[in-house]
């Protein structure tokens, strides 16, 4: 995944991290992780548990308003899903800098926030859609934006070269 220019950061991981700093530091080192089975089983167990124990809802429907970023407490929309599963792997000893909130969008256009987990290996997306943990490349998204390595407060766009715009006809431009 490559990245480029500072990003502004989602007005509700701002609000995130205010309400909880502890969640926007840097624990860990700036190697990508080595991915051995019990580190993917940690990414699996995690995502799996997480995705089976929140239940989906917007931030409209259970806050009345939009972008709330939190951590769930039974409920949650997809930056809720991954902020859990972020916090969870975390205390697995994973460091901050190999678990990456991003924002994309999804199959059908709409904005979706999905887990980055950088390996050795690549780029996995843990997401709140589905249960199968793929490459970054093989999840159909169109990546925006992610915290940057050094500094989970910061975040960086995304050169999803993959997609290119497209005139009204349909034809690449």
């Amino acid at each position: 995944m490559r990245t480029g220019r500072y990003a502004s950061p989602p007005i509700g991981h701002r609000a995130f991290c205010r309400s909880f700093p502890g969640e926007c530091e840097v624990h860990g080192s700036r190697s990508p992780m080595q991915l051995i089975p019990s580190r993917w089983q940690d990414l699996v167990r995690v995502n799996n548990y997480v995705n089976d124990t929140v239940e989906a809802v917007t931030d409209q429907e259970y806050y009345g308003q939009e972008e709330v970023w939190t951590l769930p407490q039974g409920y949650g929309d997809c930056e809720d899903y991954v902020l859990l599963k972020r916090k969870q792997l975390v205390a697995r000893g994973w460091p901050t800098s190999d678990l990456l909130v991003a924002v994309v969008f999804d199959e059908v256009g709409a904005g979706h926030a999905v887990l980055v987990v950088r390996t050795d290996r690549g780029d996995y997306v843990l997401d709140n859609k589905v249960s199968d943990i793929r490459l970054w490349s093989e999840t159909g998204y169109r990546y925006v934006k992610r915290q940057d390595i050094a500094d989970p407060k910061k975040w960086v766009a995304i050169d999803d070269s993959r997609w290119q715009p497209l005139d009204a006809t349909g034809r690449v431009r």
